[in-house]
């Protein structure tokens, strides 16, 4: 018979401890981007499946969670991403003239899970600016991901930079597009470079050459000189890696590398996409790039450029202060006079007004000892509420 606690598979709680850090976490990482500007959106968990999957492709459509409206009949989806979302309430809601800064935090859902250690239930955190086409707007954002990755205390330790541009170049060049065009994309993402030897056997050779060369182009700054050498010399390509170059050139101060074959969001990415990445973390931390006209299919096209993490796996990395210990304040008998009663009220008041987590004990809740705290029926409590010479203070268990 099957337990009723168990939980779908790659499903979790959140226990006190973890949920926490996660909360703490939150709050920190949506205050940063307030200082920075960006508005907080809240998208509904649940919308029409063609409206949720604009732009998304085959891999997230496989993701999302399907059931039907009893309402309309329609077909819904449980988010599996946001980004769509969210550009769905630029276009259509917000249609805000200008620049736009948006952020969001919070769980989606995923029916199959990235990965086998991945959650099938990310908290996802995102930036997002609308309506701007330019570098500058490239360059926030990947500075704004290295803020979060540093806010949250696990700084980055490499942020690999890319361009769909070039490899949707070479395609055009090629004349590969549709499910051919899908194909070459993830031999590149796998570096499969004999696939890929194979599958160009009747490329012309230049072009051959570029795209056997892509898999190899990655590293420091250097890199963009070969890629001018080894891939044709058109002016999408040049102005790919003129943009890679002055991303570079203007945040020196960032660990920055090359990688022209690391490329995702083959259905909606449209320029610079950038994977960060931090110690103790096998996979990359976070992920973004600009996605041009993805508001289109909400009837209004507009510039966009991005990024979104999953804030669970950051919180197994991120440096955060212990939760605090409680106060533990002992229920009073029935002898104790009224102005005890009132004054012990006022001190406990006074502790939660000072941020203190005070547990007004109920009568006859207990307390034990254990480790130097008081184990009671909520959680642990490292300090103790005594009266002492007519006053209430605070003592260490």
């Amino acid at each position: 018979m099957m337990m009723k606690w168990l939980l779908p598979e790659s499903v979790a709680d959140a226990l006190p401890d973890e949920a926490a850090r996660l909360e703490t976490l939150r709050r920190r990482l949506l205050d940063l981007y307030q200082v920075h500007g960006y508005e907080l959106v809240q998208p509904p968990l649940i919308e029409y499946l063609d409206s949720l999957l604009t732009g998304a492709g085959h891999d997230l459509d496989l993701r999302t969670f399907k059931l039907v409206d009893q309402s309309s009949g329609r077909t819904l989806g449980v988010r599996a991403d946001m980004t769509a979302q969210v550009a769905r309430i630029d276009a259509h809601l917000l249609n805000r003239p200008g620049v736009v800064r948006l952020c969001y935090c919070h769980s989606v859902l995923h029916a199959q899970p990235a990965d086998m250690q991945a959650s099938r239930e990310p908290f996802q955190l995102g930036a997002e600016i609308y309506g701007y086409a330019d570098l500058p707007a490239d360059l926030e954002i990947v500075r704004l991901a290295a803020a979060t990755l540093k806010a949250a205390g696990a700084p980055a330790a490499r942020i690999d930079l890319g361009h769909m541009g070039i490899f949707r170049t070479l395609m055009t060049l090629a004349g590969i597009s549709g499910e051919g065009e899908e194909h070459f994309f993830k031999l590149l993402q796998r570096k499969d470079i004999p696939a890929l030897e194979c599958a160009t056997i009747n490329w012309r050779p230049e072009l051959r050459v570029a795209m056997l060369a892509l898999p190899r182009l990655y590293g420091d700054r250097t890199v963009l000189d070969k890629a001018r050498e080894a891939l044709p010399k058109v002016p999408a390509i040049h102005k790919a890696l003129d943009d890679l170059d002055a991303i570079i050139r203007q945040a020196p101060d960032l660990p920055l590398y090359l990688d022209l074959s690391d490329l995702r969001g083959y259905h909606y990415h449209s320029g610079m996409v950038f994977a960060g990445y931090c110690d103790g973390h096998s996979t990359a931390m976070v992920l973004g790039g600009r996605y041009d006209g993805v508001g289109a299919a909400f009837g209004r096209a507009r510039p966009a450029t991005g990024f979104s993490l999953d804030i669970r796996e950051l919180c197994r990395l991120a440096a955060l202060p212990d939760v605090p210990g409680a106060v533990f304040a002992p229920a009073l008998s029935c002898e104790d006079s009224a102005e005890a009663r009132e004054s012990r009220a006022k001190a406990i008041q006074a502790l939660r007004e000072r941020g203190e987590r005070v547990i007004d004990a109920l009568p006859g809740e207990v307390q034990v000892p254990a480790s130097g705290a008081v184990i009671y029926s909520g959680g642990i409590c490292d300090r103790i509420l005594v009266q002492m010479q007519g006053k209430w203070v605070v003592q260490a268990c």
